[in-house]
């Protein structure tokens, strides 16, 4: 168990633990996920961490498709800040309790602000990392956001080549 999967369960909503060998060698960990696991990289989403407004101490949560890249634009517009930058990794690992490639929306030890991308209500559910590596949740997005508080927004884009 996982604070992420603990979270789940106290708030007793539907949801579905999958978990694969995680090669250690790899940093691609939310495409890792979709492969090993034979799923629609657009179902499976990374958690990441931006700082808002130059303040590496004011954190937000991006949720976005692994097959796409976190708009840095729209999550400060969605967010109303100034700007958004991508997180100091020890900053985000500190703040969520959890190491890189398995940070989980879900239990993490500060409730930050999240924005999860509007294409997640494409499919009646989607993949997040459980809290570790080789670990995914499978929840519905409307779960998601109720026990984050995350709202929803345009906030990916697709990878340029």
């Amino acid at each position: 168990m996982t604070p992420a999967t603990n979270a789940a369960k106290k708030a007793g909503i539907l949801y579905q633990l999958h978990s694969y060998s995680h090669d250690a060698g790899t940093a691609a960990w939310g495409e890792e996920a979709a492969q090993a696991l034979g799923l629609d990289p657009a179902r499976v989403f990374k958690t990441l961490l931006v700082s808002l407004n130059g303040d590496p101490k004011q954190l937000a949560v991006g949720i976005v498709p692994v097959c796409t890249t976190l708009d840095l634009k729209s999550i400060s517009s969605v967010l109303k800040a100034k700007k958004a930058a991508m997180a100091d990794p020890v900053q985000a690992q500190r703040a969520t309790g959890y190491v890189l490639g398995g940070i989980s929306p879900l239990g993490q030890k500060k409730r930050l602000p999240m924005v999860l991308d509007s294409s997640a209500t494409r499919a009646p559910t989607l993949h997040v990392s459980a809290g570790r590596r080789g670990l995914e949740i499978e929840l519905s997005s409307a779960d998601l956001c109720a026990l984050t508080g995350a709202v929803m927004g345009d906030i990916a884009r697709e990878k340029s080549s």
